[in-house]
């Protein structure tokens, strides 16, 4: 499987829950995560996408650092399973905790 695949199913999962998974560039800053997941209630979650088992730079996790040095949740998808567990997570919880990076 892709990454390229995930990212569709992020986005149409997304969708169907009611929210939105905004694609993001940042220019000048290389290495913020793919997504900007947001859900009714107020929920957000910075999202890096990966193919099965992949990893990310240092760069992308120096980011993601910063991001949630900021109180915000950042998480790393592999799979369409991991998307899944997100959604409902952040459904059922308001949220996912400030930092959920995984290495």
């Amino acid at each position: 499987m892709r990454e390229r695949d995930i990212e569709q199913y992020l986005v149409k999962q997304t969708k169907a829950a009611g929210g939105k998974a905004y694609k993001w560039t940042s220019p000048g800053n290389a290495g913020v995560p793919d997504r900007i997941v947001m859900l009714p209630g107020g929920r957000v979650a910075f999202i890096e996408l990966k193919a099965p088992g992949g990893k990310p730079t240092a760069l992308q996790l120096n980011q993601q650092r910063m991001i949630a040095s900021m109180g915000l949740p950042v998480q790393i998808i592999d799979s369409k399973e991991a998307v899944d567990q997100i959604i409902s997570r952040m459904q059922a919880q308001g949220g996912l905790p400030p930092w959920e990076l995984q290495q």
